[in-house]
């Protein structure tokens, strides 16, 4: 059966197609990754981090190519796909700097009789399975670690984005052993059979209630997982913000990638002596962005990733209007473009029961709601299901800090800061996930803790 690729830019134009593994394609590819493991494990981390630098200088030579084909298929504008790929390689680069690092054992006793030692070792076989929005950086944070920690991987990229998958394993296996990296290709279907073979880890990166499909599957088993998932992080902008200053940070924090992102500002909680202002200048800065192809040099808002996507957000927006919020800017479809294409929207008069308030909303659209004091400032940013990030906007740091420890967030940044930092774990609250990705923290989750106590 074949799968067919396709540009959101252009009416779904097919690019090309991919064949989708079967079952006994993919029973094959773990049982090659099964024999693969214990030499990738026994080249040691230094070994291993020494191939790896082949596969990213390997990487970084395809980078114009793969930056062409993530616009081509994803729709992400060509001006934001060097973003992907760099601050990806440098996620990448940075597990090989510290890999020896945080991999090498920790002594917790010695004496003169003894000597106790915490060793992190790999799991073995590694599921790993990522969604379309960062079609690069999601492949290394899913994976990179999980290499250098000497694990093997049978890996499935989306079906939105599979002629970007098939790249990666094409740069990557041009380096590595044979069995060590192995990709499958498929919808959702495809990532269920995968879940459910000879695995001793999963790693996932996607919707909330994928996630609990998979923690389900492997709960039979007590298979270790790493999950991150869904988010809808409020910002909350205080009545002393210079927003002049920040502005720009909001308007990126919600409308990057035409707002496709995880844990963008996707619920705008503004003092009430500000809103006005903050509708205004969101708006003047959304007229002044060209919405079109992105694989054109002068787009700022490409399109959504897929039909199903501009649907959802259709009816996500629907839902609101009917029941009462107002459309500042945007909620269509832009006149003249054949695609997934929808444009960037602001809506006000949102109550809590909107599936924009409720629901995680992966599109270019912001529900902006008033508060009065940080009590309840606080309560309508924790009123979500969600936990992944959270943006304060306030130049009094006391304040900053005694919100920041209040909301039910992993991870929480103050003004034009970014807690997306190679130093920094990637984590969430509630449904927003149970693992994390980068630094130390990542590592910790991509092996299992042996003990060893020897005698001297």
């Amino acid at each position: 059966m074949k799968l067919s690729s396709t540009n959101p830019s252009k009416n779904y134009e097919v690019i090309s197609e991919v064949d989708v593994s079967t079952p006994e394609e993919i029973k094959a590819k773990v049982a090659k990754a099964q024999v693969a493991k214990k030499a990738w494990r026994d080249l040691g981390v230094d070994g291993r981090i020494k191939l790896l630098r082949k596969v990213s200088e390997k990487l970084a030579e395809n980078k114009e190519r793969f930056a062409k084909l993530e616009a081509e298929e994803m729709g992400m504008p060509y001006k934001e796909v060097f973003e992907d790929f760099d601050g990806g390689l440098d996620y990448f680069n940075s597990y090989l700097d510290k890999g020896s690092a945080y991999l090498k054992p920790i002594d917790t006793l010695e004496n003169k009789d003894e000597l106790h030692q915490v060793f992190k070792e790999p799991y073995g076989v590694v599921a790993c399975i990522v969604p379309w929005n960062f079609p690069f950086a999601n492949w290394v944070w899913q994976c990179g670690q999980n290499l250098v920690a000497g694990n093997t991987i049978v890996f499935k990229h989306s079906e939105e984005t599979q002629l970007c998958g098939k790249l990666i394993e094409e740069i990557v296996n041009e380096v590595l052993p044979d069995g060590v990296f192995n990709e499958v290709y498929g919808d959702g279907s495809v990532g269920e059979i995968l879940v459910n073979q000879d695995v001793n880890l999963i790693c996932f990166t996607g919707s909330s209630a994928t996630g609990i499909k998979i923690k389900q599957a492997a709960a039979t088993r007590l298979l270790p997982t790493c999950l991150e998932l869904g988010g809808s992080a409020p910002g909350i902008i205080f009545e002393d913000a210079n927003l002049d200053d920040v502005i720009e940070s909001v308007f990126m924090s919600r409308f990057l990638a035409c707002g496709q992102m995880c844990d963008a500002l996707k619920r705008l909680i503004v003092h009430e002596s500000k809103i006005d202002e903050v509708v205004s200048k969101l708006t003047e800065i959304i007229k002044t962005k060209k919405q079109g192809d992105a694989s054109d040099e002068q787009s700022d808002f490409g399109p959504l990733v897929a039909k199903r996507q501009l649907e959802l957000l259709e009816e996500q927006v629907k839902d609101a209007v009917n029941n009462g919020a107002k459309v500042v800017i945007g909620g269509r479809r832009p006149d003249g473009l054949n695609g997934a294409y929808y444009e960037p929207t602001l809506l006000i008069n949102i109550t809590k029961d909107m599936r924009v308030w409720q629901e995680e909303v992966f599109g270019p659209v912001l529900p902006i709601v008033p508060f009065g004091d940080e009590a309840q400032a606080i309560r309508m940013a924790n009123d979500t299901k969600y936990g992944l990030g959270a943006y304060i906007f306030t130049t009094d740091n006391a304040r900053f800090m005694r919100i920041a420890q209040q909301l039910e967030s992993g991870m929480v940044s103050q003004n034009n800061l970014s807690y997306i930092n190679v130093c920094d774990p990637f984590t969430g609250y509630k449904m927003s996930g149970g693992g994390r990705e980068h630094a130390q923290f990542g590592f910790d989750d991509v092996t299992q803790i042996k003990v060893i106590a020897k005698e001297k």
